[in-house]
Order: C-alpha cells, then sequence, then structure tokens
C-alpha cells in the first residue's frame, strides 16, 4: 500500500508551447471532446436563448435571399438558370453558402468573443474554432430541409447523386475550419479582420456560382475558377437535387484538395500563432 504522504504528492505538468510549424495535435482534440460538445451546445443556447424568432432565423436567412435574388437576378437580370425556377436554382446554392459564410464569421470571431477563457484555463485552442463551425450545422440541416419542400412544391425529384452529400458537407466544414483557424488566429493580433469579414464574404459569394451558373465561365479558366471549394460544392448540390448537370467530378475533386490543403495549413498557422494569444488577446 502507498504510504499518505505518497497518495497526496502533488503532479506538476508543464504545459510548453509548440515550435516551428506543426499541425493540431488531434490526440490532445480527441481527449478535450467533451468541452468540445459543450461548447458546440453553448453556442447553439447563445445563439437562440434570447430571440424572438429563435431557431427561426435560420428558414429566414436563406429565404429573404432567395427571394431579393429571386427578383433581381432571375426577374430583372434574367440570369440563366439551368432550366429550373431561378428560386430553387438559387436557392440550392444558398443553403450551402449560407451554411460556409456563417460558419467562417463566428470561427474568425471565436478567439476574441472568448478571450477571458483564454486566460484561464488551459485546453486546445483549435476547439474554439471547430466548435464554432459544427454548431452552424444544426442551421444547415434546417435549411436542407427548407430545401426539400421547395423541390416538392416545384415537383422537382433529387438525382442518386444525393449520396454525396455528406461528402460536400465534409468539404464544407474543412475549407471554413481551415480558413476559420488563419482568420482567428490573425484577428487575436490585428482586430481589423473582423471589420474585413463583410467585404470578404461578399467579394467569396460573387466568385462561387451562387447567382449564375458556373456555365457562364469559359472552358479555359475553369480549372482556375474550381480553386474555390464553393464552385464545386455549389454545382454538385445543384446536380444532386435538380439534374442541371451531370456531377461535377473534376469541380468537386478540384475544390476538395484545395479545402484539404486549407484545413492543414491553417492548422498549421494556428498552432504556430498560439503560443502569443494569451499575451494579445
Amino acid at each position: 500500500m502507498p504510504s499518505p504522504d505518497a497518495a497526496m504528492a502533488r503532479v506538476d505538468v508543464v504545459i510548453e508551447p509548440t515550435t516551428g510549424w506543426a499541425v493540431p495535435d488531434f490526440g490532445e482534440l480527441w481527449r478535450y471532446r467533451d468541452l468540445f460538445a459543450f461548447l458546440v451546445l453553448r453556442n447553439l443556447r447563445v445563439r437562440y436563448s434570447q430571440s424572438v424568432l429563435g431557431i427561426g432565423w435560420a428558414l429566414l436567412q436563406p429565404m429573404f435571399s432567395m427571394v431579393v435574388f429571386t427578383v433581381v437576378f432571375g426577374r430583372l437580370a434574367r440570369l440563366e438558370s439551368d432550366g429550373v425556377p431561378y428560386a430553387v436554382f438559387s436557392l440550392a446554392a444558398l443553403v450551402p453558402w449560407t451554411f460556409f459564410s456563417a460558419a467562417l464569421t463566428d470561427a474568425t470571431d471565436s478567439l476574441v468573443s472568448q478571450a477571458n477563457l483564454i486566460g484561464k484555463i488551459y485546453f486546445p485552442r483549435a476547439i474554439l474554432p471547430l466548435a464554432a463551425v459544427t454548431a452552424k450545422g444544426v442551421d444547415f440541416l434546417i435549411g436542407l430541409t427548407m430545401l426539400a419542400l421547395m423541390l416538392a412544391w416545384y415537383g422537382l425529384r433529387p438525382t442518386s447523386g444525393v449520396i454525396f452529400l455528406p461528402l460536400l458537407v465534409l468539404i464544407l466544414m474543412a475549407a471554413a475550419s481551415g480558413a476559420g483557424m488563419w482568420l482567428t488566429a490573425l484577428a487575436v493580433r490585428y482586430r481589423d479582420v473582423k471589420y474585413a469579414m463583410g467585404i470578404l464574404l461578399q467579394m467569396w459569394m460573387y466568385l462561387a456560382p451562387v447567382v449564375y451558373s458556373s456555365s457562364v465561365i469559359p472552358p479555359a479558366y475553369r480549372t482556375i475558377y474550381a480553386l474555390n471549394p464553393l464552385v464545386g460544392v455549389i454545382e454538385a448540390f445543384r446536380s444532386a437535387l435538380l439534374a442541371t448537370r451531370p456531377f461535377p467530378w473534376t469541380e468537386v475533386g478540384i475544390g476538395g484538395g484545395v479545402a484539404f490543403v486549407l484545413l492543414v495549413a491553417g492548422g498549421m498557422y494556428f498552432s504556430r500563432a498560439e503560443r502569443s494569444f494569451v499575451d494579445v488577446a
């Protein structure tokens, strides 16, 4: 039997910052999975706890954008919608786009908005942007349900490509997480990043086929255009749900590769910058 003194011996754990460029410690992230789940649930409660419409905001935002885009780009500008009603054409892009833009915005603000937590206790800081991205999955599921109702209203039937929707969601989450870790690490040091997000997302939306079809892009530039991860995802959503074109495996493959590189690079930059978060947050 160990002596009482041995049983009461204090164990000191020394936490040292990482050196150089390294990906986040996924084993450590897994050990803190309970905290991750708590932060996801807390993000959901904070968002809807004191809201009159509550979860209805997840429906209102893409629906309002769909109405505006249908009037401006569908009726007035008369943009091509690949042979389907422009309302459902735009909504099929707005559901993944709204998830990505909202996830990226929350991930970028995750460290600055919780600076007091960073200075008090230790936990893997990468949990904060990752939890922000995951919490937006609830809004995405609500938007996807609304899109299914719109398909039924217009009498449109999804194709067999719907089985690849989970893959498309993973690409969206990888892109949002990677870009979010880059931007939130920058936002801790440069608060201008938060204010620049509106401009960045507006530019990103028009560089993706949200309000128009990618068929308007000249063939010579489509490979470069597909480097935007949202291009393959949005066109694949339309292909799977609206049967507008064959499933765009090339665009999805290019966009998925870029999203993976963005995730790894974002994680490495986040790990490198993490050592200074407490000092500048």
